[in-house]
């Protein structure tokens, strides 16, 4: 199998798995009770109505009466066509909710990401470099400590310290301020320097001991005894093969930083993202806004795994597609 039949087989494997988790989630939206029914339902005994007249005409009303099949085919097709449905919470269409957040999101995810796929190997391997010198414990307890302190907790130390003591940045996020400005750069350097302690641990660690088996190979030896430099030496001849291996950890922990603690880390600096997003509409009980950034944090799982297939077999070109 060539190059090209083995991507178009992952993407077609990606898209089998975005619709197996889609049909998943709308078998447990169909086997657990809708809320508006419910809503409907007690609206209608207080008032002195029919309650089960009340939830089947809401039933009726939302489709829900229909057969499974037809509600299924609907629901891929409104899936696959972004038409999410309407967030009762923010009383605005849900795709419209999430693009809204996923433009404050962006704002502090895109600098996290590039600094932790550039400090993260770079810090590895300059601690393999200098293994067991002060440098190497410098970089590894910086490392630990990342790992270990929750992001939540690192952030409101850091909130209190600065926002609070010193006052050097708002205690709010404020959302009026250009995207490309001194203020805004400001107020997200706190929220951005947590989430890249918190994904920098993992990568540092795996990159300095990868790294520390190539820094002694013959290739290495060679490279030296033919004059090249250090620098250049760890760029080319070790950085390359420790990315192979290195992938897999960068991108699954990113993934696991952008899913679960970027939530946090909305909530403490309040940041109107998808995470806070997320946590409201759990609050509010608001079922199609909850469902649609799941889908939204869903799909970012799958084309970020895709995205990690891909770059680990252009990373090693001795990978094989014969037997793919």
């Amino acid at each position: 199998m060539g190059f090209g039949r083995y991507v178009t087989a992952r993407v077609l494997w990606a898209a089998v798995v975005s619709l197996i988790i889609v049909t998943v989630t709308f078998l447990l939206l169909s086997a657990a009770p809708n809320p508006a029914v419910q809503r409907a339902a007690t609206q209608a005994a207080l008032q002195g109505g029919d309650p089960a007249e009340a939830a089947e005409r809401a039933r009726e009303l939302r489709g829900l009466n229909q057969p499974l099949y037809v509600r299924y085919f609907d629901f891929i097709r409104n899936v696959y066509t972004l038409e999410w449905g309407w967030s009762v919470s923010r009383s605005q269409p849900v795709m419209e909710a999430v693009t809204q957040a996923l433009y404050y999101t962006a704002q502090y995810s895109i600098p996290w990401t590039i600094l932790t796929v550039i400090l993260g190997p770079l810090v590895g391997v300059y601690s393999a470099a200098n293994m067991y010198s002060w440098k190497d414990h410098a970089a590894t307890g910086f490392a630990f400590f990342g790992y270990a302190i929750p992001n939540f907790f690192f952030g409101i130390i850091l909130l209190l310290v600065f926002g609070v003591w010193l006052e050097w940045i708002p205690i709010t996020y404020k959302t009026g301020v250009p995207v490309f400005s001194v203020q805004n750069a400001i107020q997200l350097a706190i929220p951005v320097f947590v989430l890249v302690t918190g994904s920098i641990g993992a990568v540092m660690r795996v990159s300095r001991n990868e790294s520390a088996e190539f820094q002694n190979a013959d290739f290495m030896k060679t490279a030296k005894a033919k004059g090249v430099s250090p620098l250049r030496a760890y760029a080319y001849h070790v950085m390359r093969p420790t990315l192979v291996p290195l992938s897999t950890t960068l991108v699954g922990q990113l993934l696991a930083l952008f899913l679960g603690a970027s939530l946090l880390v909305e909530v403490v600096f309040s940041i109107p993202g998808l995470g806070r997003l997320t946590y409201e509409a759990l609050l509010a009980q608001d079922t199609n806004l909850v469902l649609g950034t799941t889908l939204f944090f869903t799909f970012v799982a799958v084309i970020g795994n895709l995205i990690e297939d891909l770059v680990f077999t252009v990373l090693d070109p001795r990978i094989s597609y014969d037997d793919r």
